[in-house]
């Protein structure tokens, strides 16, 4: 429980707030209150305690999000959830970004996919992933595009290892082009697994984190889970599949078309690519690119658009796209994709 006095001043307010338990609310300042440090340089406001105490100063709608900031977070805390540092900054992008107020981190972050065999809980960490996450359960197509880091794939693969878990799909095929442009193996050393393993090693690396190795490797031997190059998808009609084509931005037109027109009854299928890196020749359209104004009216398909607010790898990672996206803006290169 938490009571709250506000007194106002010109242009500032103060908010100060009381939590009773002190264990909990040391969970959440963080080890030498390094949390409270974050979300004070982040909302340019003075955050201060003494003991569980807490005052606020700043700006009105500032002071707010912080109120509200740590009031869900201590809620959370109480009731067992954990957070790691940099969950920490991913509940104040949701604050920022949830609009009127009507979003709350609980709704987001207790959204569990799946549980893995180390017991990790794997959840969205931003609105964009909660929306995504929610059309991966209502719709059969999904396209997913964005920056790296932004979980993408990692909540496909999630959300395909759970669907096989609970039995509502019955096998996960997973695929992408197998070299960036053009997908000309011949040239590589050794046998076809030797030529394509580089290429789909980062889909592996996202389902051994998932499950067991042994127990992945099980399911691959049995074909319940397949891993492949785009090819290999020519031909078929896959019932019954979770089908993840990543790195879809290096697909030519007609190679998404012959992907998308795979899908057969009782199908899921999620596309992930990132428009900022095509690979492809400058006079060779995306599929990805291609594909929005294609099939963006059609009610049964969704597109989920992430930005670097969505990246949940080193906040480093951020300051690394947005300086290449502010480069890329300024030179004008001959490929300008538009957001969809």
């Amino acid at each position: 429980m938490v009571a709250s006095s506000k007194t106002k001043e010109i242009k500032e307010d103060i908010k100060k707030l009381a939590f009773e338990d002190n264990s909990v609310a040391q969970m959440l300042f963080g080890q030498n209150g390094e949390n409270l440090k974050r979300f004070s340089k982040k909302l340019g406001i003075d955050i201060n305690t003494r003991g569980a105490d807490v005052t606020l100063r700043g700006e009105g709608k500032d002071v707010a999000v912080a109120e509200r900031l740590l009031l869900e977070l201590y809620a959370m805390i109480e009731g067992g959830r954990r957070f790691v540092p940099a969950d920490m900054d991913y509940a104040l992008q949701v604050l920022l970004k949830g609009g009127n107020g009507n979003v709350r981190i609980e709704d987001i972050f207790k959204d569990t996919i799946y549980v893995s065999h180390r017991n990790k809980q794997i959840a969205p960490k931003s609105l964009a992933q909660k929306k995504y996450v929610d059309y991966i359960r209502e719709k059969d197509m999904v396209f997913a595009i964005g920056p790296a880091g932004t979980g993408k794939t990692y909540l496909a693969m999630a959300s395909a290892v759970a669907a096989l878990a609970n039995k509502e799909v019955e096998r996960i095929i997973l695929t992408r082009p197998a070299v960036e442009a053009g997908e000309s193996l011949g040239y590589l050393p050794g046998d076809l697994a030797a030529k394509v393993d580089p290429y789909l090693r980062p889909l592996y690396d996202a389902l051994h984190d998932m499950m067991e190795f042994e127990r992945a490797q099980e399911l691959i031997e049995k074909g319940v889970i397949e891993v492949a190059p785009l090819a290999f998808m020519r031909g078929r009609t896959l019932n019954n599949s979770f089908v993840i084509l990543d790195e879809a931005q290096n697909t030519s037109l007609e190679q998404m078309k012959m992907f998308l027109t795979r899908l057969g009854f009782g199908s899921k299928v999620v596309v992930t690519g990132d428009i900022t890196q095509i690979d492809l020749p400058l006079a060779k359209p995306s599929g990805l690119v291609e594909v929005q104004s294609i099939l963006n009216n059609i009610d049964s398909i969704r597109f989920v658009k992430f930005t670097d607010v969505d990246v949940v790898r080193h906040p480093l990672v951020q300051e690394v796209i947005r300086a290449f996206e502010r480069a890329r803006v300024k030179k004008k290169p001959g490929r300008i994709v538009e957001e969809v």
